[in-house]
């Protein structure tokens, strides 16, 4: 995890009390991505979490400084975030993506492997698809980030069994139909906005993937 990162959940990035329903999500990016891509990825996150009534806020890398909120979620974007026309020679086993926790607490910072996102989508493209590759990238992209912060925002390592928290999603269901949050995500992500906690301890360490 980048020092940088490391001092911004520490210091304004934890999840705390009376959050209510406004979450300002940053996004971090290591390596390539599209601008159409991270736009649909916005808009397939917004619609997915919609119905809980939390409302998000996005920023990006450069945006991270002064006055940020104590509201803040981390999503760190690790690798290419492109899909190309031609198949990627990569291993599909492993997560999507990774949360992170201490002494059992889930806290505001999550990695995206996007190398492992784009080779699950390739086994998934057929006819069209190749002529819409930014959207379809976005639309997975967006579907995995949106299943990491259901995990961050109700501190729980749980996976639901069906819609977008499922434990293990393929490359049809990361670019195919809608993908919702099951009811009781929504229960779920409905107490967050009205509990209060105390802010988690530092030291983190990394989660199950999925």
């Amino acid at each position: 995890m980048p020092r940088s990162l490391i001092y911004l959940w520490m210091t304004v990035g934890l999840v705390g009390s009376a959050l209510g329903s406004d979450v300002t999500v940053l996004l971090d990016f290591d390596g390539p991505h599209s601008d159409r891509s991270v736009l649909q990825m916005k808009r397939e996150v917004e619609q997915i979490v919609k119905e809980s009534g939390v409302r998000l806020q996005w920023r990006t890398g450069r945006e991270a400084t002064g006055d940020l909120p104590a509201n803040l979620v981390v999503v760190r974007f690790r690798g290419r975030c492109v899909l190309e026309p031609d198949p990627i020679l990569y291993d599909e086993r492993g997560p999507f993506a990774s949360a992170y926790s201490t002494d059992g607490e889930m806290l505001p910072f999550t990695e995206v492997d996007c190398h492992h996102v784009a080779a699950s989508v390739q086994t998934a493209l057929a006819g069209d698809d190749f002529g819409r590759l930014d959207y379809l990238m976005g639309r997975a992209l967006g579907r995995v980030v949106a299943h990491e912060l259901v995990h961050v925002l109700t501190r729980s390592a749980a996976h639901g069994q069906d819609g977008v928290t499922q434990a293990a999603l393929s490359g049809k269901a990361l670019i195919g139909a809608p993908l919702r949050l099951s009811r009781a995500d929504l229960e779920r992500l409905r107490l967050f906005r009205t509990k209060s906690e105390e802010p988690t301890a530092t030291g983190a360490k990394s989660s199950p993937g999925w």
